[in-house]
């Protein structure tokens, strides 16, 4: 610490690089975006270098780092910086926000009919998914007693878009106490707030997420990496890859949705997925390569287009799945290429 205060660039490295990864995360419950929240913990990082000397240690460096990112993320949240990626919207057909489209460089099989229009959700979600792997490197510290949430929960897709729908302020007091377990006083300190504030807001904020969030009763996702997990990746596999809707639809729970944000839309149930995937994901002998990863906690793919012209298949962006039980209760597609990057996937593929 002293070597840091002095001007020690190396120093100061060592001190804050083990609590990078997890600010990452942090960064990314709040902004609901990978590329953000690296953004947010480059200028946390780089306040906490040039606050160095003036940090008192009253808290924990862990804490102090906490209080330097939950503010960025609340100022950027409040200056409105984050705004709907114009390729991903671009690439969608504005009539029906409904297939997966295709780059106009890109040949495309057949043409693709519009699908029904889905249902309207509130407002749109700026959601992305997190890989796997970045979660991998998160230290093994375990939530504090207070904490409600898992850390497999509190990335959970599920989770994270209900959290997205908070207001900023609300968001950060529910993941600071229920995620990371800080008390009451700690959080209102980090804020610069009261604690009956922190206490009201809290409130709110899980009431909300008791409404977003699915119920208990919801049989539980098989354990990752799992003989159940895998036969059911399997089977959704080999069905999505031979355009088989009604295989796909048979593994479906009956609750079951499909959504691709940022669009404010939603699939409800077995018949309107089924009638999305007929009439445009699927539609016109349109298949897809699956590539195998996982986000979130959660299996997820790469999709790769098939074009019977060329060996070349194309990036389609990535689907993330959630389960419940023996099925699949959640479909969620990003149809925004630049994600494959995090993922370590290419852009296309030789058949």
């Amino acid at each position: 610490m002293t070597a840091a205060r002095g001007g020690d660039g190396d120093a100061f490295r060592a001190l804050v690089e083990p609590y990078r990864r997890e600010l990452h995360v942090h960064c990314y419950r709040l902004l609901g975006s990978v590329q953000d929240a690296e953004d947010l913990v480059q200028e946390t990082l780089l306040a906490a270098w040039r606050g160095i000397g003036g940090y008192e240690e009253r808290a924990s460096l862990r804490t102090w780092l906490y209080r330097i990112a939950t503010n960025r993320c609340l100022n950027a949240l409040r200056a409105g910086a984050r705004r709907p990626p114009a390729h991903a919207m671009a690439r969608v057909p504005p009539s029906e926000h409904a297939g997966p489209s295709v780059p106009a460089s890109e040949p495309v099989p057949t043409p693709v009919p519009a699908a029904r229009p889905a249902r309207r959700r509130e407002e749109a979600s700026w959601l992305e998914p997190y890989p796997d792997v970045l979660l991998d490197e998160l230290p093994d510290r375990l939530p504090g007693p207070e904490s409600r949430y898992e850390t497999s929960e509190s990335v959970s897709l599920a989770f994270l878009a209900a959290l997205q729908r908070l207001p900023a302020r609300q968001r950060a007091v529910l993941v600071l106490r229920d995620v990371l377990g800080y008390r009451a006083a700690e959080v209102a300190d980090l804020l610069g707030t009261t604690t009956n504030a922190v206490t009201m807001a809290l409130k709110r904020a899980r009431a909300t997420l008791s409404r977003e969030l699915p119920g208990p009763d919801r049989e539980s996702a098989p354990l990752p990496g799992s003989p159940r997990e895998r036969r059911l990746v399997a089977g959704f596999t080999r069905a999505f890859e031979a355009g088989d809707v009604d295989a796909i639809v048979a593994l479906l729970t009956q609750d079951a949705s499909l959504t691709m944000p940022p669009l404010p839309l939603a699939y409800r149930g077995p018949d309107e997925i089924r009638t999305f995937l007929a009439t445009a994901a699927l539609a016109g002998g349109r298949r897809y390569a699956l590539i195998p990863t996982r986000a979130n906690g959660q299996p997820a793919f790469g999709c790769y287009l098939r074009d019977p012209r060329t060996p070349i298949l194309h990036a389609q962006g990535v689907l993330v799945l959630t389960l419940a039980g023996e099925r699949v209760c959640g479909l969620t597609r990003f149809h925004d290429n630049s994600l494959l990057t995090a993922f370590g996937l290419p852009r296309s593929l030789r058949a």
